[in-house]
């Protein structure tokens, strides 16, 4: 089989770098252009200096050689007997405004890792493999899920195909520093993380968006769902503690989630409590189920930057190309 070609927009950023360093070890891809305005003719190790020695690959501006990105790439991501793709990793609003300038790139399989997209709007399959793998395989452009929205997805879709859920659902979940994104603010700064908490977008976090639609859609009517969110002190991962009322007993539950995920290589219900050190670096979910008079608590953990967000953008891709759901994506957690 030929190699996917693949460009990436927003390279420059933690997404982008997580992005880069699955697909340069990819065995059925390879990167054609990494593009940044901000580090434009640099080498992509001068940014994500951890990709010395395995990648001279340099970052491209928008308008390269007075053309376009388009004019540069595109026949080069579209050979004669294949088809490539295009990640866009840049903030929310630019992936819109990226290919409402850029309409050409359209006739590629795109992988969108931004909020523009996640209602399914203008074509867009919403990109949760555990939801709609079959139409993932079938798709031409695909909206990564968010982070928190992974993860709580991933909690309740069980309940939400069973027609389980008939109560409100509470939430509190934290994340790590890197949810934030790349450049400094006043709570995302590292001395005001270090040795703290809080609390940010309480009962109106964007991702309850998605979460609302993903339920909806899976065990219709959507339910209400209560969410905390929690700044936390280390750099990647998540833990959703979610919990609703359960009529059935924990023995039941934990069949109902294994056969759930029987077929989906990522996603493991764990007899013991879970710990985010065990998915860091991994595009892995981790399930643990506590039932306590009559509700039923969900433990979901991940890594905000793989499976919450560059690791479940290459499976999808994975999935839109044909390949084994898994390839290039058995990665190691960092473990201690």
């Amino acid at each position: 089989m030929k190699k996917i070609k693949i460009g990436i927009i927003g390279g420059a950023g933690y997404t982008g770098g997580e992005l880069l360093r699955i697909l340069i070890h990819h065995p059925q891809v390879e990167i054609v252009f990494v593009h940044s305005n901000s580090q434009a003719g640099k080498p992509v190790y001068h940014t994500h200096t951890d990709l010395l020695g395995d990648t001279d690959l340099m970052f491209s501006p928008l308008t390269p050689r007075g053309g376009t990105l388009a004019d540069e790439y595109l026949e080069e991501l579209s050979p004669s007997g294949g088809q490539g793709a295009i990640f866009l990793c840049s903030g929310h609003g630019e992936s819109k405004k990226f290919l409402t300038t850029n309409p050409e790139f359209k006739s590629l399989k795109i992988i969108d890792l931004s909020t523009d997209f996640r209602d399914q709007s203008e074509g867009f399959v919403y990109g949760l493999a555990e939801l709609q793998r079959d139409k993932i395989r079938h798709a031409k452009h695909v909206a990564n899920p968010g982070c928190f929205a992974t993860s709580i997805e991933l909690a309740l879709l069980p309940l939400a195909q069973s027609g389980l859920i008939h109560d409100d659902v509470h939430v509190s979940a934290v994340t790590g520093s890197t949810g934030a994104g790349q450049s400094l603010s006043p709570t995302g700064h590292f001395s005001w993380r270090s040795n703290n908490i809080s609390i940010y977008k309480a009962f109106t976090h964007q991702h309850l968006t998605e979460i609302g639609m993903v339920l909806g859609d899976a065990g219709h009517p959507a339910p209400t769902v209560n969410f905390i969110p929690y700044r936390g002190t280390f750099t990647r991962g998540i833990m959703a503690n979610v919990y609703t009322k359960f009529a059935g007993t924990l023995e039941e539950a934990k069949a109902l989630y294994r056969n759930y995920y029987a077929e989906h290589p990522f996603t493991h219900i764990s007899d013991s409590p879970v710990d985010v050190k065990q998915v860091v670096n991994t595009n892995k979910c981790l399930i643990h189920l506590e039932v306590h008079d009559g509700n039923l608590l969900i433990t979901s953990i991940i890594d905000n930057l793989t499976k919450g967000a560059s690791g479940q953008a290459v499976q999808n891709m994975n999935l839109m190309f044909g390949l084994d759901e898994t390839a290039g994506l058995r990665l190691k957690s960092v473990g201690m």
